[in-house]
């Protein structure tokens, strides 16, 4: 990989982007439309929140094998493959007749917008060169910006349209990324070997492992007969042991294995997977949990619960461009200690009563800011962590840091759910689960001494 920046970097940059937004943009906006769908394709509300579920899981067992893919094959073809497949089935889901289409075709898109953002990485780290760990380093800014477009763009069509409108929107801006990726995106990437080497064994193992996990930790958290609900927790964590066990021992003994063994233990790659897990349960566990906490505990409407997270998504833009700039001079450990903790202390005062004198509403706007401002400030810096040993696996490497973070997320969700069904007072329960949210980040300090600092371009 050259260290000389390409022409028309920031023309790709853009292109990337598009699509790291659209896939954000499509994660949050479906929220919007689970009761006009109901409405209109039937069924009951746990089945059309399943189009919102299924696309997560799409996503999480795309990261690592698109990724590594990726590094094989090459990133433009990876990217282009899977900025197309999303925009058929959002063609697709915009034509469902009945929720089991739409589910299926929510499942397909979720696998493609989960197999862009590894291949992206890869490609703005071949054209930006000694600059890439800044680019990379921008990709934390759209992930936030998504979060906040995507419910705002929902409503919209929503409430002017029709929920159909939400998926047929995806349809021109895919067209415009595909003719983009194909005139500025070059052939370069990859190690290109024969097909034959795909690990389709891999792949199958890492699947099993990813969705027998997810059915384990969603079922905690879930609803109906206790004994079938942990019934069916002890067999899917049965089955994820064993999954987990042949896909270690597939991972050592297979070359050019999906997943090689090298990232994911050794003194770098393991402690930063463990990082990564915890960043997950932290941050997208904060995003998911505060609106529900703001309504449960002091009683906020809808509208100011879910204004919090566009506050913390305006700090954490702020601040993640900051920590780009930064990255050279202070270095990746420093940022990521300085992120971590501010990401515990803001987290951890949610739990607390707001001062007396100060109003819910904007004590858990500082406390969200406080929280932003950490995150922000991590990310970029947990970003780049450890791209540098390993130039030729950047594209898996990216898939299984995201891998790591939602499978965190999804874990921290489902627990605290099972914590909140069984509360009295599910407000007090729901603060306590911050609390423990805080301790977690707090226990990643301490781990992030042992990664190496880095500083400069790589």
């Amino acid at each position: 990989m050259s260290d000389e920046p390409l022409p028309g970097r920031w023309l790709v940059f853009g292109v990337v982007g598009l699509a790291l937004l659209l896939g954000s943009i499509d994660q949050t906006s479906v929220a919007t439309a689970l009761p006009t769908m109901q409405a209109d394709l039937g069924g009951s509300l746990s089945w059309i929140g399943w189009t919102i579920t299924i696309y997560s899981v799409g996503q999480i067992v795309a990261l690592p094998i698109a990724g590594r893919l990726s590094d094989q094959f090459g990133r433009r073809t990876v990217f282009l493959a899977a900025v197309t497949v999303f925009t058929v089935t959002s063609l697709l889901a915009g034509l469902a007749g009945n929720i089991a289409f739409l589910i299926a075709a929510r499942a397909v898109q979720g696998l493609a917008a989960g197999a862009i953002m590894p291949a992206a990485t890869g490609i703005v780290a071949e054209r930006f060169g000694r600059n890439r760990d800044r680019a990379i380093g921008l990709f934390t800014s759209i992930f936030p910006i998504g979060a906040i477009v995507g419910p705002v763009v929902g409503g919209i069509l929503v409430t002017y349209t029709s929920w159909r409108a939400i998926f047929f929107v995806n349809l021109p801006l895919g067209v415009i990324i595909v003719i983009g990726g194909l005139l500025l995106i070059g052939r370069g990437g990859g190690r290109r070997i024969q097909t034959s080497a795909i690990d389709f064994g891999g792949i199958g193992l890492l699947t099993l492992v990813l969705v027998a996990g997810m059915t384990t930790v969603t079922a905690i958290g879930g609803s109906g007969d206790p004994l079938f609900r942990w019934g069916l927790v002890g067999g899917a964590a049965l089955v994820t042991g064993i999954a987990v066990w042949m896909f270690l021992h597939h991972a050592r003994v297979k070359d050019n294995a999906v997943v090689p063994m090298r990232l994911l233990r050794g003194k770098v790659f393991g402690p930063l997977n463990v990082i990564n897990v915890l960043f997950g349960a932290g941050a997208l566990g904060f995003s998911t949990l505060v609106p529900l906490y703001a309504e449960h505990r002091y009683g906020l409407g809808p509208l100011v619960a879910g204004s919090l997270l566009s506050v913390r998504a305006i700090a954490m833009i702020a601040t993640s461009s900051l920590s780009v700039a930064l990255l050279r001079t202070v270095g990746t450990r420093r940022l990521m200690l300085i992120g971590y903790a501010g990401m515990a202390v803001g987290t951890g005062l949610l739990a607390v009563p707001p001062p007396s004198g100060m109003s819910a509403e904007l004590w858990l706007s500082i406390t969200a800011g406080i929280a932003g401002l950490g995150m922000g400030a991590a990310a970029p810096s947990s970003n780049n962590a450890s791209m540098h040993l390993a130039k030729d696996e950047i594209s898996a490497i990216a898939g299984l840091r995201a891998m790591f973070r939602q499978s965190g997320g999804i874990a921290g969700i489902s627990m605290t759910t099972a914590i909140i069904s069984l509360a009295a007072n599910p407000g007090v329960a729901q603060g306590y689960a911050f609390l423990g949210f805080a301790v977690l980040l707090l226990v990643a300090l301490p781990v992030i001494f042992a990664l190496p600092d880095h500083r400069g371009s790589w």
